[in-house]
């Protein structure tokens, strides 16, 4: 599908409200560097998180003014800063729903996270609005297919977080055009699910909160950073051919690949931050701690736990479903000494987006 196909021509007038539920995610082949319009410089892999959510409900009502009155509430608190993020989103998508200069609009959304966590929010928090906005057309247009309003809503939500297009569907999306899967769009992200061993479908993911601060450096202008560091090119290629490599991985269930292509890929988008300039470090000492103790506790039980990082400090352990109760057990009496207020979540692969009204 191409960008012109998910605009919304229909000028409708309704009343309504629309309530979603959206996971985070987290990546397994990193998205960082992009191009205009929330387009990605490379292909990206993620695994849908369950239990990290956004819930937000929209509601629409006729507008009462000339122009339309946005308000947008955050944990029951008017004028969050993050509001006026959300006023310019809204007046930037308009061009794909008609609809929305119709309406006053009253979104309510709150984490079940903390929002300082380290956790992607803006992953959960943007798919899950896209969702709601989508579902509202949905309710109130001439019907579509269903993949027009799956991927409208990885679309729309890209536009106001890149990696939020992943959050969508579950449990494993792909966005960015990729030779190696069909159908693949830098416009939206893919399910690629089917194609991957059963042993990947019920992975489990601790969060372990390092730093529960907010970034230094914002994800945005690391992109941006991305523009003139002197391995950019390198990174996109390698990304692109990990792509490959983990398709194949994912067919097999080879978890030594995996785990060396995961680690790899981790180390590698912190290794980026280093090298930019002006240069910038998010780990913690903590934060290496903690990986040095994973790689200690691996080699002595030969057990399949491995690390990624997201762009922060804290820490994403990914283990089979099989050993779940060791590897947590482990978690709690070692690694969570190293965890701020010994602090972390324990989560598993999801489905994606939910519909709650």
């Amino acid at each position: 599908m191409i960008e012109q196909d998910f605009v919304c021509t229909d000028d409708f007038v309704s009343n309504g409200i629309v309530k979603w539920n959206s996971p985070s995610n987290i990546a397994i082949v990193k998205y960082w560097g992009k191009k205009e319009n929330q387009i990605p410089q490379n292909p990206s892999i993620s695994f849908t998180l369950s239990k990290c959510y956004t819930t937000t409900s929209v509601e629409f009502k006729p507008k009462k003014n000339k122009d339309s009155d946005i308000i947008f509430e955050f944990e029951n608190e008017i004028n969050h800063p993050f509001g006026q993020k959300i006023r310019l989103f809204i007046s930037s998508i308009e061009k794909y729903f008609k609809f929305l200069n119709n309406h006053d609009i009253h979104i309510k959304s709150k984490n079940n996270f903390p929002h300082s966590s380290g956790i992607a929010s803006s992953a959960s928090a943007m798919s899950a609005l896209s969702s709601c906005l989508v579902d509202f057309e949905y309710l109130n247009s001439n019907k579509k297919s269903s993949l027009y309003y799956i991927n409208k809503k990885s679309f729309i939500a890209r536009l106001g977080s890149g990696s939020a297009s992943r959050s969508i569907e579950g449990p494993i999306s792909l966005w960015g055009i990729s030779d190696s899967y069909k159908g693949s769009s830098d416009l939206y992200a893919i399910n690629i699910s089917e194609e991957v061993n059963k042993i990947f479908h019920n992975y489990q993911n601790t969060i372990l909160i390092i730093d529960p601060g907010v970034k230094k450096i914002s994800s945005s202008i690391g992109h941006k950073l991305m523009n003139e560091n002197p391995f950019s090119k390198t990174r996109f290629d390698i990304a692109t051919r990990n792509i490959s490599l983990l398709k194949d991985v994912f067919k097999s269930g080879n978890l030594d690949e995996f785990i060396n292509l995961t680690e790899s890929e981790a180390l590698m988008i912190h290794s980026l931050m280093l090298s930019s300039n002006p240069y910038f470090i998010l780990m913690k000492p903590n934060t290496l701690e903690v990986i040095n103790r994973v790689l200690e506790y691996r080699r002595e039980t030969k057990l399949p736990l491995c690390f990624t990082l997201d762009a922060g400090s804290n820490v994403h352990l990914l283990y089979p479903f099989s050993i779940k109760q060791t590897i947590q057990k482990f978690i709690e009496d070692d690694l969570s000494l190293f965890c701020k207020s010994n602090k972390y979540i324990h989560d598993c692969l999801g489905k994606g987006s939910e519909k709650l009204l």
